[in-house]
């Protein structure tokens, strides 16, 4: 993927909104955490690999998409947050890939999301987004289809906060 262009985008989409909510002086990590943590429970909603009182399929590739880019978003600015966007990794150092299910890896994500929580290091930054990315591969998503999605959800994020959102 190309973090750089992103994070360039997240970077001017976060100024965006810390001017128009006068929030230059607020502290959001917390906020920005709690935010990832709800995104990634919409994400796994709409997946609904843990419903297994359920008949009802998983949404549509697209709608499950648009969920996993919303974490995208809040990532990268927290990366940003802790200047984390300056040493771009082009390859993700991938672990082994773990036979595990999908919703092994949700639980494994929300563990590492309050890792990072904890410990704001770099080394746990890129395993968050490591691990987030595992998830997208076995979702089944391209790096290029996150890109494209990620760019049209950063233009509907700019939309709303034009119309008061």
């Amino acid at each position: 993927m190309n973090y750089e262009k992103l994070f360039g985008m997240q970077r001017e989409l976060d100024h965006h909104i810390e001017q128009k909510h006068a929030l230059k002086e607020e502290d959001l990590f917390e906020r920005k955490i709690l935010a990832l943590l709800v995104e990634l429970g919409e994400l796994a909603n709409e997946t609904r690999c843990f419903k297994f009182w359920s008949l009802k399929p998983s949404s549509e590739k697209a709608v499950i998409l648009e969920e996993f880019v919303d974490g995208i978003h809040f990532m990268l600015s927290l990366g940003i947050e802790l200047g984390y966007d300056g040493k771009i990794r082009n390859a993700a150092k991938r672990k082994e890939k773990a036979d595990i299910s999908v919703t092994a890896m949700f639980i494994r994500l929300y563990e590492s999301i309050l890792s990072f929580n904890n410990e704001k290091t770099e080394d746990t930054y890129w395993g968050m987004l490591d691990e987030y990315l595992e998830l997208a591969e076995a979702l089944g998503f391209t790096e290029e289809e996150m890109e494209k999605a990620y760019f049209e959800k950063n233009e509907v994020n700019y939309e709303r906060q034009r119309k008061g959102y």
